[in-house]
C-alpha cells in the first residue's frame, strides 16, 4: 500500500511546505469554499551545502523549438538540476524569473566566471543563492478564480439513490472551485509593467481553466477531455466552453495543442481529444455557435497529426497498405521540466551511450509524454529489464517511435467520425458544398483508420487488440488498457458482433479483476515500477472500459456472466494467451497470511456480485454487470482513499480517528482525490513513476461525477476495509466497515513504514 500525504482543503490542492518555503493566499472563492493557499519552494538539495557541485556530462544540443536560454536545454539548466536543488526537477522551470533573462543570465556568467569556468567547482550553496536571488515562486502567475455560474445541486444528483454516494458525489462536485484557474496578468512576464522585466515559461491563457492539481498548475491536454466530462454533469458549461476556447487559441498560435500550457511542452501534444470534447460539448450545451471557430481548428488539428505523426505502414497479415499514426516528437535534450530524470536515465553510472544515442533516448523519453503514457512496458522493447526497483533499464529501451498504437489510432478515427457529423446538421448550420466535401473526407478516412485498426491490432485467437511494432512488423504481445479503446469509440470485430461468448471473451479480463481484485482495472498486468504499469489503475481507463462496455451491442449481450468452472477462477474465463501471462505470473493480490489470492481463489466473488460491486438484478446482461461492478469499484476506490485521508461529511460520513489516519499520516488531512489508484486497494492511491503521486485531481473528479450520473442507480454505499486491524478485533471505515471477502490486508503501520511516511512528506512538493 503507497500513501501520498499533503495539506488540502476540501479536497483542493494545497502543499505541504518544504523547509523554508513560502506561501501566497489567492483571494478567497464567492461560493463560500475556504481559500486556497499556494505554496512555493525554495532550494533544499539533497547535497550538502559545503559539497561542489556534481560533475556533468556535456551539454546536449540546443532546441530550436525551446528558445530559452534559462529554461531550456543549456549550461543554466543543467547545473541547476545537477545540483539536484528540487524534489521535483518541474518545480525550476515553473519559477518566473525576478530580473530580466539577460540580467539572470549574466549573473549566472559571472558565477562560473568567478569559478574558474569550470560549474564543478561552484558549491550547492553558491547555487541556492543564485537561485534565490534570481528567481520567484513557482506557479504565481496563476490566480485560483471564483465560480459565479457554481449551483451546489446539480441535477445530476437526482439520478444517484444511496446517500452516502451521493453526499460523496456532491462533495466532489464542489472541489471544482479549488481548481479553477486563470492568468494572473499583474504577474505576467512580458506584459504591461512587467515586460521585459522577468522571463516565465508560463503559456499565457486568455479563458479560465481548471487545472488537473499537484504539479500540473496548467491547462493540460488530454486531462481536459475528462475533467470537461465532470463539468457537464455539473452543469459548468461556460468552463467547458473556456476551456475549448484555450485550445482554440493555441492552435491558432502554434498550429498544436502542446502537452500542457508551458513552453517547454512546444514539441509535442497528447492524445488529440480536442474534436471529442468539442462534440461532448455541443451535444450538452446545443450551442453550435462556437463551430464557426472551431471546424477550421479542428482541420488544422488534424493538419498536424498528419503532416508530424503519420507515415504508412503494409500488414504483414493482408499486404494492405494504410496511413497510420504514432507518436514520435523530435527531440534530443533532456525535457526540461524533467531535466535530472532524463539526464540520470541516459548519464547513469551504469551505462556508456555515445551522444547520438543519448539523442535518441531523449527523442524516445519525449515521445513517451506525448503519448501520455508516460512511462509504461508496453512501449519497451525490454519489459522486464531492471526489475521493478530500477526502471532506468526499462526507459532506456523505449520504443514509442517504432510503434503504431491502438490508442492513438483509435482516438483519430472517432475525431474523423465526429468532425464529419459536426459538419453536417443538426450541429452545424453549414450546408454549403464545402461542408458536404469536409464531411465526406472524414466519413472516407474514418473507414480507411478503422480497416487499419482492424488489420493490425485485432488478434481474432486473442480476442484482443495489440500494438503493431514497425521493426519486428507484428503485433507486440503485451496485453494493456489500450485494447478498450477501439470498442470505446465504436469499433468492433465481425468476431465479436457474431459471437457472444467472443464478445465476452473481449471484457472478460475485466469480470477476472473485479473477482480476483480489490481495487480497479489496471493499465498493464506487469508490475515494472514504472506509473503506467501494475499495480496502478488509473480513472480515463476505467471511464474508457465503462464506455466500450455501453457500446457493446444488446444482441451481443443478452445471458449473464458465464459461470466459473469448478475449481477453477475467473481467469479461467479468459481466452488462452490473452494476457500473455500464466495465472501464476500475475501481480499479487495480498490476503491474510501473506498468500497471494490472484493465483489461489476469487476473493471478491460473492452471490451473483462481487465486492464493493453493487448488488446483482435478475437476467443481468453480462455487460451490464461488469459496468455495475467497474462503476460501483471506481467510485469506493475514489471516497474509501479519500476517506483515509482525512475526508469526512458531516452528518454523513465520521472522520476517521487519529489513531486511523496516523496510519496514512493525515491527522490534519482533510482528504486527497489522487490522480491514480491501485488494483490491490480501494482506499490507497497509486505510486511509481518518476514524481510524486498527485492530488487534486481533475480527471479523477470528472470520472467520479459522470460515474455517479451515469450508475446513480446502480450505486451502492463503498465498504472501505478498515485501517486497523489486531488479533481479535476490528475496526470499520469508511460506509459502513468492512465488506466480506475484502482483505485489503490494512494494519497498524510498523515503524519504519510510518517513518518512510514522514520523511515523504519532508521531500515531497506538490505546489501548485
Amino acid at each position: 500500500m503507497k500513501w501520498l500525504v499533503l495539506l488540502q482543503v476540501a479536497g483542493g490542492v494545497l502543499s505541504m511546505p518544504q523547509a523554508g518555503s513560502s506561501t501566497a493566499t489567492s483571494p478567497g472563492i464567492s461560493t463560500g469554499v475556504p481559500s486556497i493557499t499556494l505554496s512555493t519552494s525554495v532550494p533544499a538539495p539533497t547535497i550538502p551545502l559545503t559539497n561542489d557541485v556534481p560533475s556533468q556530462a556535456p551539454l546536449p544540443p540546443v532546441q530550436a523549438w525551446c528558445p530559452s536560454k534559462i529554461f531550456c536545454a543549456g549550461s543554466l539548466l543543467q547545473t541547476v538540476n545537477v545540483a539536484s536543488l528540487y524534489a521535483d526537477p518541474k518545480t525550476f522551470v515553473d519559477k518566473p524569473t525576478n530580473a530580466s533573462s539577460q540580467t539572470v543570465l549574466a549573473n549566472f556568467n559571472a558565477l562560473v566566471a568567478s569559478a574558474g569556468n569550470s560549474t564543478s567547482n561552484i558549491t550547492e550553496q553558491t547555487m541556492v543563492n543564485f537561485v534565490d536571488s534570481n528567481f520567484r515562486g513557482e506557479g504565481l502567475e496563476l490566480e485560483a478564480l471564483a465560480l459565479p455560474n457554481f449551483t451546489p445541486n446539480p441535477p445530476f444528483l437526482q439520478n444517484i439513490t444511496d446517500p452516502l454516494s451521493k453526499a460523496f458525489a456532491q462533495t466532489v462536485h464542489g472541489f471544482w472551485t479549488q481548481l479553477i484557474r486563470g492568468t494572473n496578468s499583474s504577474t505576467l512576464c512580458g506584459e504591461g509593467t512587467n515586460s521585459g522585466s522577468c522571463e516565465s515559461t508560463l503559456i499565457p491563457l486568455n479563458h479560465t481553466f481548471v487545472v488537473p492539481g499537484g504539479r500540473f498548475r496548467e491547462q493540460y491536454y488530454w486531462d481536459s477531455y475528462w475533467i470537461i466530462q465532470g463539468l457537464v454533469q455539473s452543469q459548468l458549461l461556460d468552463i467547458a466552453n473556456a476551456t475549448l476556447q484555450n485550445f482554440m487559441d493555441e492552435l491558432e498560435q502554434f498550429g498544436f495543442i502542446p502537452n500542457g500550457g508551458r513552453l517547454y511542452y512546444l514539441n509535442r501534444s497528447q492524445p488529440p481529444l480536442f474534436i471529442h470534447m468539442l462534440f461532448d460539448y455541443v451535444q450538452a450545451s446545443n450551442d453550435s455557435s462556437i463551430l464557426t471557430r472551431a471546424l477550421p481548428l479542428a482541420e488544422r488539428e488534424f493538419d498536424f497529426w498528419a503532416t508530424n505523426r503519420t507515415l504508412n505502414v503494409t500488414s504483414p497479415f493482408t499486404n494492405k497498405t494504410y496511413q497510420v499514426s504514432r507518436y514520435a516528437v523530435n527531440n534530443t535534450a533532456p525535457r526540461p521540466e524533467s531535466y535530472l530524470t532524463d539526464y540520470s536515465t541516459a548519464n547513469g553510472p551504469d551505462i556508456s551511450l555515445n551522444e547520438t544515442q543519448k539523442e535518441a533516448l531523449y527523442a524516445e523519453l519525449a515521445s513517451g509524454a506525448e503519448t501520455g503514457w508516460d512511462y509504461t512496458v508496453r512501449f519497451a522493447s525490454q519489459p522486464f529489464a531492471g526489475g521493478t526497483n530500477n526502471t532506468n533499464p526499462i526507459l532506456r529501451t523505449l520504443a514509442i517511435r517504432e510503434t503504431i498504437p491502438i490508442c492513438l489510432n483509435s482516438i483519430l478515427y472517432k475525431a474523423h467520425v465526429l468532425l464529419a457529423s459536426l459538419y453536417s446538421e443538426p450541429f452545424s448550420s453549414s450546408t454549403n458544398t464545402t461542408a458536404k466535401e469536409r464531411a465526406a473526407f472524414h466519413t472516407g478516412a474514418a473507414d480507411q483508420l478503422k480497416s487499419a485498426i482492424l488489420d493490425l491490432f485485432w488478434d481474432s485467437n486473442k480476442l484482443a487488440f495489440y500494438d503493431f511494432n514497425t521493426t519486428s512488423m507484428t503485433r507486440n504481445s503485451i496485453f494493456t488498457t489500450a485494447h478498450f479503446y477501439p470498442m470505446w469509440n465504436g469499433i468492433f470485430p465481425d468476431e465479436l458482433l457474431s459471437n457472444e461468448t467472443a464478445a465476452f471473451g473481449a471484457f472478460s479480463s475485466i469480470n477476472m479483476v473485479m473477482n480476483k481484485f480489490n481495487g480497479t482495472f489496471p493499465t498493464t498486468f506487469i508490475e515494472s515500477g514504472l506509473q503506467w504499469d501494475a499495480p496502478n489503475a488509473w480513472p480515463p481507463h476505467q471511464f474508457i472500459a465503462l464506455q466500450a462496455l455501453q457500446n457493446v451491442p444488446m444482441n451481443i449481450s443478452t445471458k449473464p456472466v458465464p459461470a466459473t468452472p469448478s475449481g477453477q477462477t475467473a481467469f479461467s474465463l479468459i481466452p488462452s494467451g490473452q494476457l500473455g501471462l500464466s495465472e501464476m505470473q500475475l501481480p499479487g493480490q495480498p490476503i491474510k497470511g501473506g498468500s497471494n489470492a490472484s493465483a489461489t481463489a476469487d476473493t471478491n466473488a460473492l452471490n451473483g456480485t462481487v465486492v464493493n460491486g453493487g448488488n446483482a438484478t435478475g437476467n443481468e446482461p453480462w455487460s451490464v454487470t461488469l459496468q455495475r461492478e467497474m462503476a460501483n469499484r471506481y467510485f469506493t476506490s475514489a471516497l474509501c482513499s479519500w476517506h483515509a485521508t482525512g475526508g469526512s461529511i458531516p452528518n454523513v460520513l465520521a472522520r476517521l480517528s487519529d489513531a486511523e489516519l496516523a496510519i496514512t499520516n493525515s491527522q490534519n488531512n482533510t482528504g486527497n482525490m489522487f490522480e491514480k489508484f491501485s488494483y490491490s486497494d480501494v482506499d490507497s492511491s497509486g505510486g511509481g513513476g518518476e514524481y510524486t503521486v498527485q492530488a487534486g485531481f481533475g480527471w479523477t473528479n470528472g470520472v467520479v461525477l459522470w460515474v455517479a450520473s451515469t450508475y446513480g442507480n446502480v450505486l451502492n454505499s463503498p465498504q472501505c476495509p478498515p485501517l486497523l486491524v489486531s488479533t481479535g478485533s476490528s475496526s470499520s471505515s469508511g460506509g459502513g466497515g468492512s465488506s466480506g471477502g475484502n482483505s485489503a490486508g490494512h494494519r497498524t503501520a510498523p515503524a519504519p513504514f510510518a517513518l518512510a511516511l514522514a520523511a515523504a512528506m519532508l521531500v515531497a512538493f506538490i505546489g501548485m
